[in-house]
């Protein structure tokens, strides 16, 4: 039983990188498949559409700063709050990047049509990008209290 506890504190390190990781291919996926789109469909402005696309990475480097703050000795003491703090904060991660990613693809389409607009349609990828900060944060001053 105690082998599964500390499987358990392992998989909570590394969850918040590996999950953030999916979330952020997922979301680029999207918004970049989006961006192809549009360079059929527009003249030119084809350079944001291509930088704004990557905007769901970012989740992934939380993640991996996650990991290195929660990274320290498993034991019986620590796997709980290893295991909780890792997996929620990378789930949190990995569906921010993927919500983020439709944002950011609704954007590009609306731009399309109407290019004046584009500042504003980013700002619901802007507020998703915040609950990851969120996230991020939490798991900062969680891991804290997690024993060393």
């Amino acid at each position: 039983m105690e082998s599964l506890i500390l499987i358990l504190g392992w998989v909570g390190i590394y969850s918040p990188m590996a999950l953030g990781a999916i979330g952020s291919m997922i979301g680029c996926t999207r918004a970049g498949q989006a961006a192809i789109g549009a360079l059929l469909e527009t003249e030119s402005g084809h350079g944001r559409f291509i930088g704004v696309s990557a905007m769901p990475s970012s989740q992934t480097i939380y993640g991996i700063v996650v990991m290195l703050t929660l990274n320290r000795a498993v034991t019986a003491e620590s796997s709980p709050g290893l295991f909780g703090i890792g997996l929620l904060v990378g789930l949190a991660l990995m569906i921010s990047a993927m919500a983020q990613g439709n944002c950011v693809a609704a954007s590009i389409n609306v731009t399309k049509s109407k290019v004046e607009v584009f500042g504003l349609t980013l700002a619901p990828a802007a507020v998703v990008e915040g609950f990851a900060v969120f996230a991020f944060v939490f798991a900062l001053l969680l891991s804290a209290a997690i024993p060393a």
